[in-house]
């Protein structure tokens, strides 16, 4: 899931590709010596801010003793060390900390970085939400490994009951023809099972660039104007709309442009794979509601 979130990590930064379709949530469970699964782990290195979020949402932030840049939820999380970004880990550093387990995202970390950790004999488990349920098997998982078992379940059935109620509250409604600018340069959608368009399923729109070859393709100002979305959708990063948006004033052909019909989510919580990820959908589903009505 490298590219939407190396775009969540700083804005500005265009990453590889966001889902690894052949990556299964723990496809490769673990990796190095790990052999008992029902040992519970003390000094965790969290590779990701949403495997940094997730851990604290089960009650094991107090366990985590090194991550990367960017991790900043909950607030104490801005406090762990950083031992390296999406684009290079610090192995001396990682080795330095001691970790009993490392927990690595498969496909949003450096591959030649977690290759080395594993021929050092570093425990590590992999986490790769390619799905929304995804999300609660990780924060499960996560219980397991820490000893929270009764938080994680919580957590994991609280998830699954927002997204079925998400779900249920537009099943019946009108489609809504939704442009989703994820990058303005080169201009990049979203389509086939890109975690934005799984979430924008629950929402009861139509993407008319669902079928494209690729989950997030790149398309040209002309196809937009074409396609004449109802709405369209700019995700900010940390509440501040990017100066490179394009401007869709010029084409007001498109009934998003005639309409004033732009919205606005946080890319910050949107786009990262955990429970705060509903509680932003479930506005931006409300506000598309909005303009159907």
């Amino acid at each position: 899931m490298k590219y939407i979130y190396g775009l969540v990590f700083s804005i500005g930064i265009l990453a590889v590709s966001v889902f690894s379709p052949s990556a299964k949530l723990f496809a490769q469970p673990v990796a190095g010596q790990i052999e008992n699964q029902q040992q519970t782990y003390k000094r965790i290195i969290a590779l990701a801010p949403h495997i940094v979020e997730n851990l604290f949402a089960v009650g094991a932030g107090d366990l985590i003793i090194g991550t990367t840049e960017h991790a900043d939820f909950p607030e104490s999380a801005r406090d762990i060390p950083r031992i390296g970004n999406y684009a290079q880990l610090s192995i001396e550093q990682i080795l330095a900390a001691d970790p009993d387990l490392i927990i690595a995202w498969k496909s949003g970390n450096p591959s030649d970085d977690l290759a080395r950790l594993e021929k050092l004999g570093l425990n590590i488990v992999y986490s790769q939400p390619d799905t929304l349920e995804d999300v609660a098997k990780e924060l499960r998982l996560f219980g397991e490994l820490t000893g929270n078992i009764a938080t994680a379940e919580l957590q994991a059935t609280d998830f699954l009951q927002k997204m079925s109620k998400i779900r249920t509250s537009y099943l019946n409604k009108r489609y809504m023809k939704v442009f989703f600018e994820l990058w303005p340069r080169p201009l990049t959608t979203i389509a086939n099972e890109a975690w934005p368009q799984q979430q924008l399923n629950l929402c009861q729109t139509a993407n008319p660039f669902i079928d494209s070859a690729t989950d997030y393709p790149q398309i040209n100002i002309e196809q937009v104007v074409l396609a004449g979305p109802d709405i369209i959708i700019q995700p900010t990063s940390h509440g501040i709309k990017s100066p490179d948006k394009v401007d869709w004033q010029q084409w007001q052909s498109i009934p998003a442009v005639k309409n004033s019909a732009f919205l606005h989510p946080n890319a910050d919580k949107l786009h990262r794979m955990t429970s705060r990820s509903l509680d932003e959908l479930a506005l931006l589903c409300q506000q598309i509601d909005e303009f159907r009505n």
